[in-house]
Protein backbone atom coordinates (compact mmCIF):
# COMPACT_ATOMS: atom_id res chain seq x y z
CA UNK A 1 0.00 0.00 0.00
CA UNK A 2 1.70 3.34 -1.02
CA UNK A 3 0.95 6.58 0.83
CA UNK A 4 -1.24 7.92 -1.80
CA UNK A 5 -3.30 4.98 -0.94
CA UNK A 6 -2.68 5.02 2.82
CA UNK A 7 -3.87 8.51 2.14
CA UNK A 8 -7.06 8.09 0.23
CA UNK A 9 -8.21 5.64 2.83
CA UNK A 10 -7.43 8.20 5.75
CA UNK A 11 -9.21 10.76 3.97
CA UNK A 12 -12.26 8.63 2.67
CA UNK A 13 -12.44 7.63 6.63
CA UNK A 14 -12.90 11.24 7.70
CA UNK A 15 -15.70 12.66 4.48
CA UNK A 16 -17.68 9.26 6.56
CA UNK A 17 -17.17 10.66 10.28
CA UNK A 18 -18.23 14.76 8.92
CA UNK A 19 -21.20 13.23 7.86
CA UNK A 20 -21.89 11.48 11.19
CA UNK A 21 -20.16 13.55 14.18
CA UNK A 22 -22.10 10.75 16.75
CA UNK A 23 -19.44 7.99 15.38
CA UNK A 24 -16.61 10.01 14.90
CA UNK A 25 -17.46 10.92 19.16
CA UNK A 26 -17.12 7.12 19.64
CA UNK A 27 -14.18 6.43 17.94
CA UNK A 28 -12.29 8.99 19.61
CA UNK A 29 -14.01 8.15 23.33
CA UNK A 30 -13.10 4.36 22.52
CA UNK A 31 -9.11 5.42 21.90
CA UNK A 32 -9.41 7.71 24.77
CA UNK A 33 -10.46 4.21 27.12
CA UNK A 34 -7.90 2.56 25.88
CA UNK A 35 -5.11 5.36 26.51
CA UNK A 36 -6.91 5.54 30.26
CA UNK A 37 -6.19 1.77 30.95
CA UNK A 38 -2.91 1.72 29.40
CA UNK A 39 -2.04 5.33 31.30
CA UNK A 40 -3.17 3.57 34.53
CA UNK A 41 -1.67 -0.12 33.59
CA UNK A 42 -4.75 -1.61 33.75
CA UNK A 43 -5.63 -0.76 37.53
CA UNK A 44 -9.13 0.87 36.35
CA UNK A 45 -9.83 -2.82 34.73
CA UNK A 46 -8.83 -5.06 37.36
CA UNK A 47 -11.46 -2.48 39.65
CA UNK A 48 -13.98 -3.01 36.86
CA UNK A 49 -13.69 -6.62 37.50
CA UNK A 50 -13.32 -6.49 41.39
CA UNK A 51 -16.79 -5.00 41.27
CA UNK A 52 -18.39 -7.24 38.63
CA UNK A 53 -17.46 -10.25 40.67
CA UNK A 54 -19.21 -8.42 44.07
CA UNK A 55 -21.89 -8.07 41.78
CA UNK A 56 -21.93 -11.69 41.03
CA UNK A 57 -21.85 -12.80 44.77
CA UNK A 58 -24.38 -10.56 45.54
CA UNK A 59 -27.12 -11.68 42.91
CA UNK A 60 -26.48 -15.39 43.79
CA UNK A 61 -27.68 -15.06 47.25
CA UNK A 62 -30.61 -13.29 45.72
CA UNK A 63 -31.66 -16.08 43.82
CA UNK A 64 -32.13 -19.71 44.94
CA UNK A 65 -32.09 -22.17 42.41
CA UNK A 66 -33.25 -25.91 43.41
CA UNK A 67 -30.73 -28.32 41.20
CA UNK A 68 -33.01 -31.20 41.54
CA UNK A 69 -36.00 -29.57 39.82
CA UNK A 70 -33.66 -27.65 37.24
CA UNK A 71 -32.14 -31.17 36.39
CA UNK A 72 -35.61 -32.56 35.44
CA UNK A 73 -36.41 -29.56 33.06
CA UNK A 74 -33.07 -30.29 31.28
CA UNK A 75 -34.18 -34.20 31.21
CA UNK A 76 -31.54 -35.15 33.79
CA UNK A 77 -27.83 -34.28 32.32
CA UNK A 78 -24.92 -36.25 33.50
Amino acid sequence: MTIAEAGKAVGGFFDVMRGNPLSLALVVMNFALLAYIFYTGGNALDQVYRANAEAQKLLAKCVDLDWEHLKTLLGNPK
